[in-house]
């Protein structure tokens, strides 16, 4: 028996559309803000994660920083930040850097976000709500939205969080049940998650809740529905899906 063979005319990589390719990071806010985190040694997620969305989240007057320093105490497989132990060290001056750093022309919202801090005593929740009212001090007006860790599951971190004055409280699920050991760090956990969103609205029941789940690592339809629904079980109010792209 023979077979003819012949070469696949198929690509080696597929070609990305074109809405997965973004502007580089250029503008006069853009600009501002990028100068104004410099001057003041503050880190943001944007660049420390090498987020793609970086440009259109400045150019529109929402930037996001990145407390508690730039080395993370987790290791979840889908970030580039890097993983260590920081061994307790912390900024002392971060909360009036940051505050600072919201005077900036053009800025409407700031997300703080920051690295897992599980070598200190309370996880860096103390110092994430002492920025948060460094900020409302400064600036009332602004809308602040904290992207917290899990602080292990602990009731005492969220309380200092939800307490601070907050107007955003998010913590993001990241992806479904099933995935949930394998993309994130073990000390992780979906149901931890879970209940960390949904004692944040046990405390403040108006407070506004978010979270996030990353679209694109091997789930299937039915399993985002179910994380959707236990995410709305929890009282989350706004979830962002977002496809996700290796930070390379």
């Amino acid at each position: 028996m023979r077979y003819n063979l012949r070469r696949s005319t198929l690509p080696s990589t597929l070609k990305k559309p074109a809405w997965l390719k973004m502007r580089l990071p250029k503008g006069e806010t853009t600009a501002q803000l990028r100068q104004a985190l410099r001057s003041r040694g503050l880190y943001t997620v944007c660049e420390e994660a090498r987020c793609p969305n970086l440009g259109e989240c400045w150019e529109g007057g929402t930037a996001t920083v990145m407390l508690m320093g730039d080395i993370c105490t987790r290791g979840c497989r889908f970030c580039a930040v890097k993983t260590g132990n920081p061994r307790g060290w912390l900024d002392p001056q971060e909360p009036e850097k940051v505050a600072r750093f919201a005077e900036v022309p053009g800025l409407h919202y700031l997300v703080l976000t920051s690295v897992d801090r599980d070598d200190l005593p309370d996880l860096g929740s103390g110092h994430i709500a002492s920025v948060i009212r460094a900020l409302k001090e400064k600036r009332a007006d602004l809308l602040v939205e904290a992207l917290v860790p899990d602080f292990q599951g602990r009731e005492d971190g969220v309380i200092k969080v939800v307490e601070s004055g907050v107007d955003v409280f998010s913590h993001n699920l990241e992806t479904v049940e099933r995935l949930h050991r394998r993309v994130r760090d073990v000390r992780a956990g979906y149901d931890q998650s879970l209940s960390v969103l949904a004692y944040a609205r046990e405390v403040r029941p108006h407070l506004v809740t978010k979270s996030s789940l990353m679209l694109g690592l091997g789930e299937s339809l039915e399993e985002i529905k179910e994380a959707m629904l236990a995410l709305r079980g929890a009282g989350v109010d706004v979830l962002t899906l977002g496809q996700y792209l290796q930070p390379s």
